[in-house]
């Protein structure tokens, strides 16, 4: 634990980071104590990110000074951040699929170590830290929260005394996370520190014990999360009253508008994950939430049914009682059915290109944004605009490139134009990944409104919380498979979070009681 009178464990004063005419880093300036959970949050393009790559050495300041245990340093690299006691465990794991525990691990510590002894040493790390490993497993047989546990033991295998943690929780079931805060706990009774950024406020409440709020690339405020609502820390974030999110009521029918029977798929990935007998149906007005930890295939479920991937049987997708499972992705859409892929950047969007442009992906056929192979660039730009001011979304206009908006900003984009094409029936994957609560919610509010008109959709997310909240019926996808569909109001967190570990998901030494029945 924390104690106030000792000298901090890293002080910055002042830093900032320019990237043209653009203040990612203003002035920035705070502290985190030995041993103190310090939660750092803001919206998307708040500085986070552009801070946290600084502390560790990917990019350096232009202006300020950082303190180490008081004295000042220059983090020039990652390999000079871990040589003073920085770890860092990223959003998005750097691991290798075909390679074991050990071989990746290896390749993430400076020098050349004798891997009996590495070994050795991994084994004796997890186990005093609660995050059972096996050196010799390869990484494509690990689920996501083994990977992160990789991630972690590489860290700690260094003996850190800060561990910067971006957004650990995000493809973790209930229980995964549960066993990290454990962790977390004991390292922060052992004196480390841990930088922690993330969106889920409730965690924030729960494990931290101080936060500092950036907005704009500035400090605009600190808080002790424990005594402060997740209410008052998002609207400190967004600096603006949070929308309260309006339910429809009672809008839902039992008239399908998307039937799936029997999907069967097999995987050309050679680390992904076969599909099989795959059957749920989506009514009119009802938000159907398909939960699951990453790697379970969703990636193949979702491609299945947006058309990116065909079906040699028509009828195993029927929208409005018509099969389309034959047809591709452009067909899909002009019978009704549009989607959003999990991946924003290079898959729902170029970033080299306008949002103009961008919104010809999607919606050039079904809302006549190029005729006889000639784009109509007035109509492309004046639905780019439609998108920008129905959603909110934070750009210079029609004609900014995607790639200067910032993740919450293009998710806005990306989902508002879908929504707009008013589709009969829309598969969404991880809706609000990596953004922040305002966003989140004009996201949520979008899809209550598209369901409230009528449509049918299909939400994948590995966010249960979000599931929980937005959804009207669920189901959980485990190593191909979908569970039984549960009306949300009365689904258990602890079974539906042992259904998206299942086998698959749990310590390979000690299956959780029920997971065999992920099925």
């Amino acid at each position: 634990m924390q104690d106030a009178g000792l000298t901090p464990r890293l002080a910055l004063h002042d830093i900032s980071k320019r990237f043209q005419s653009v203040v990612a880093n203003d002035g920035i300036s705070f502290s985190v104590e030995p041993g103190q959970v310090h939660a750092l949050l803001g919206e998307n393009g708040a500085g986070k990110s552009t801070l946290v790559k600084i502390i560790y050495g990917v990019l350096e300041a232009d202006e300020g000074r950082i303190l180490w245990d008081g004295r000042p340093v220059t983090i020039s690299s990652p390999r000079r951040a871990r040589e003073l006691g920085i770890g860092m465990v990223f959003q998005h794991f750097s691991l290798f699929e075909a390679m074991t525990v050990l071989e990746n691990i290896a390749l993430g510590i400076d020098g050349t170590p004798d891997l009996k002894e590495l070994a050795d040493r991994i084994v004796a790390i997890s186990r005093k830290y609660g995050l059972p490993l096996d050196p010799a497993r390869e990484i494509h047989t690990l689920s996501v929260g083994e990977r992160q546990r990789v991630e972690i033991v590489r860290c700690l295998l260094q003996n850190p005394k800060l561990l910067i943690m971006d957004e650990p929780t995000s493809v973790l079931t209930p229980q995964e996370v549960g066993r990290l805060f454990v962790t977390l706990r004991q390292l922060s009774d052992e004196g480390c520190s841990i930088l922690y950024i993330s969106h889920k406020l409730q965690e924030i409440k729960e494990l931290c014990h101080h936060a500092t709020v950036l907005r704009g690339g500035k400090v605009v405020g600190e808080c002790d999360p424990a005594v402060e609502t997740a209410r008052g820390m998002a609207q400190l974030m967004i600096g603006a009253e949070l929308k309260q999110l309006v339910r429809r009521v009672g809008t839902t029918s039992q008239e399908p508008r998307l039937t799936v029977a029997n999907l069967k798929l097999r995987s050309d990935d050679p680390f992904g994950v076969d599909l099989t007998n795959i059957s749920f149906e989506g009514g009119a007005g009802e938000i159907f939430g398909i939960a699951g930890v990453a790697g379970n295939g969703q990636n193949e479920l979702t491609e299945a049914l947006a058309g990116e991937v065909t079906l040699h049987t028509p009828t195993t997708i029927l929208l409005d009682g018509k099969p389309i499972a034959h047809l591709n992705a452009e067909q899909r859409r002009q019978q009704g059915l549009c989607s959003v892929p999990e991946e924003r950047n290079g898959h729902a969007s170029v970033g080299e290109m306008t949002l103009a442009e961008n919104t010809l992906l999607t919606a050039r056929n079904r809302l006549g944004l190029a005729r006889q192979g000639i784009i109509q660039r007035r109509h492309a730009r004046g639905f780019a605009k439609r998108i920008i001011e129905n959603f909110g979304v934070k750009a210079s206009g029609p004609l900014a490139l995607a790639a200067t908006l910032s993740g919450g900003n293009l998710q806005k984009f990306i989902v508002g134009r879908e929504v707009l094409q008013n589709p009969e029936v829309l598969i969404i994957a991880q809706p609000t990944w990596g953004v922040d609560a305002g966003a989140a919610a004009a996201i949520h509010q979008a899809l209550f409104k598209l369901a409230q008109s009528g449509a049918a959709i299909v939400v994948v997310s590995q966010d249960l919380d979000e599931l929980l909240v937005i959804t009207d019926r669920l189901a959980v996808i485990n190593q191909g498979r979908l569970s039984a569909a549960v009306t949300t109001a009365e689904a258990s967190i602890d079974q539906i979070g042992l259904l998206m570990g299942g086998l698959h998901g749990m310590d390979h030494d000690k299956p959780a009681e029920g997971a065999h029945h992920a099925v």
